[in-house]
């Protein structure tokens, strides 16, 4: 079985954590939740840092800051209906698979908030991963209650990866804070 995530580590940071294998295990749970097969689709993974990800997000939504996580979906799959689901994708013939989109990762960013959010680093970058396969598959928070329906399947997806409720309050504060509503993706 061809692996669903492509990553490329331009950080090498990252493979002490094991993004690799990480991603995969993220981008398969997000794909069991939707009730599809972890084979037929393709997600690309840069796991860069700070500098790249401002550059990416200056270039594409006019921030020229270091986020957390960006994604880019290869096809609009949004919900009409505000809270509506997204249309979910079908898998690409086998040695064709469908693409989702991209996802890039900063280091320094996710390992900042997780320290500020008392968090372990695989559990923050879990739920960053969660939230940018998401995204791929047309999740969006942008209206309430598109928001509230991804909150709810990103808690539903990181309790059966066995990460707690990013959400609720951890002593440090609320989080996660840089997860904004009007963040535009």
């Amino acid at each position: 079985m061809e692996p669903l995530v492509d990553t490329l580590i331009e950080d090498a940071r990252w493979q002490a954590i094991g993004i690799d294998d990480l991603a995969e295990t993220v981008a398969q749970a997000v794909m069991a939740e939707h009730g599809l097969p972890g084979e037929g689709f393709e997600v690309s993974l840069l796991a860069c840092d700070d500098r790249r990800i401002a550059a990416l997000n200056e270039d594409f939504r006019g921030k020229p800051k270091p986020t957390n996580v960006l994604s880019w979906p290869s096809d609009e799959r949004g919900a009409k209906a505000d809270g509506g689901r997204p249309a979910i994708p079908k898998p690409g013939p086998e040695g064709m698979p469908e693409e989702l989109g991209d996802i890039a990762i900063a280091y320094e960013t996710c390992e900042r908030e997780a320290g500020e959010q008392g968090k372990a680093m695989q559990d923050h970058v879990t739920h960053l991963l969660v939230h940018g396969m998401l995204h791929l598959l047309g999740y969006d928070h942008v209206r309430d209650a598109d928001g509230d329906l991804m909150e709810a399947t990103e808690v539903r997806i990181l309790a059966k990866l066995g990460v707690n409720d990013p959400y609720v309050w951890t002593g440090a504060g609320w989080v996660p804070d840089e997860l904004e509503r009007n963040d535009g993706r």
